[in-house]
C-alpha cells in the first residue's frame, strides 16, 4: 500500500501543473472519463455530495454544473497544495457558478465527518493512493446515508489486444512525458507501479462488499483502460 508521507509529498510538488499534465497524458480522455462518472452521479439526484481525493477539484466542478440536485459539494483531500489549486479555480471563475462547493483538508482514512451525511461519494483516480483500501472504503460506507452510493472511478489493466500497448506507453511513454511535463518523472513511475499493483476489477468489487457494500457493479472504459466501481450502502 502506498505511504501516505510520501503521496502527500509527491502531489504537493506536482500541484501546479497537475492539470495540464493529466489532459496531456490522457489525450484529454480525462476529462470525459469524469464526466461519464458525474453523469451517473446526476441520475441519483443526490443532495449531499463528497467528492473525495478531490485533488484540484475537477470532479467536484463538473457536479456543481451537471448535477441539478446538488445543494452542498465537499471536496475533500489530505494534499493541501491541491486544494489550494482547486480554490483558485474556484475564486477566478467569473460566472461564480461554485458557491455550493466546499474545499476542506481531510484523511480519507479517517474522515472529519459525521456518520450519514451524504447522498452519494465520489472518488477519481484516488483509492489507489489510499494507504489503507479497506478502511478507506469503510470510511465512505460511514458517511454515506442509507441507500446513499459510492462511485469509483480508477486505472485498470486491459485484457484485450490493447493490454502490451497501454503496458509499453504506462511503462515509458508516460514517465517521459510527464517528466517533460512535470519536471518530475519519479512521480509518474508511481503512478505505473501503483496501476499494475492495483486489484482488478473482480477483487476490487469483493472488497467492496468486505467494507459494507452492497449492489456492486463496474463497467470498464475505452478498451478497459478505467473502470468505474459503484455500490450502494
Amino acid at each position: 500500500m502506498p505511504e501516505p508521507k510520501a503521496v502527500n509529498s509527491m502531489f504537493a510538488r506536482i500541484a501546479r501543473r497537475y492539470d495540464i499534465a493529466n489532459r496531456l497524458l490522457s489525450g484529454g480522455m480525462d476529462v470525459w472519463w469524469r464526466w461519464r462518472m458525474v453523469r451517473r452521479v446526476a441520475r441519483g439526484q443526490p443532495t449531499d455530495i463528497l467528492d473525495l481525493a478531490t485533488g484540484s477539484g475537477d470532479v467536484a466542478f463538473s457536479i456543481s454544473r451537471n448535477v441539478a440536485s446538488a445543494n452542498q459539494i465537499v471536496g475533500m483531500d489530505f494534499c493541501q497544495p491541491m486544494l489550494d489549486e482547486a480554490v483558485k479555480k474556484q475564486a477566478a471563475d467569473v460566472r461564480k457558478r461554485y458557491g455550493n462547493i466546499r474545499f476542506q483538508q481531510g484523511d480519507g482514512l479517517a474522515l472529519p465527518l459525521p456518520d450519514d451525511a451524504f447522498d452519494a461519494v465520489t472518488i477519481a483516480f484516488g483509492l489507489r493512493n489510499m494507504g489503507d483500501r479497506h478502511r478507506s472504503l469503510s470510511e465512505m460506507h460511514r458517511v454515506l446515508r442509507k441507500n446513499g452510493r459510492v462511485f469509483v472511478l480508477e486505472f485498470s489493466r486491459p485484457q484485450s489486444w490493447f493490454r502490451p500497448i497501454y503496458l509499453f506507453y504506462l511503462r515509458h511513454g508516460l514517465p517521459w512525458l510527464a517528466g517533460l511535463v512535470t519536471g518530475d518523472r519519479a512521480a509518474y513511475i508511481y503512478l505505473n507501479e501503483t496501476i499494475e499493483a492495483f486489484p482488478d476489477r473482480t477483487a476490487l468489487c469483493a472488497e467492496f462488499l468486505a467494507a459494507g457494500f452492497s449492489r456492486v457493479e463496474s463497467a470498464g472504459w475505452t478498451f478497459g483502460v478505467v473502470a468505474l466501481h459503484t455500490a450502494v450502502k
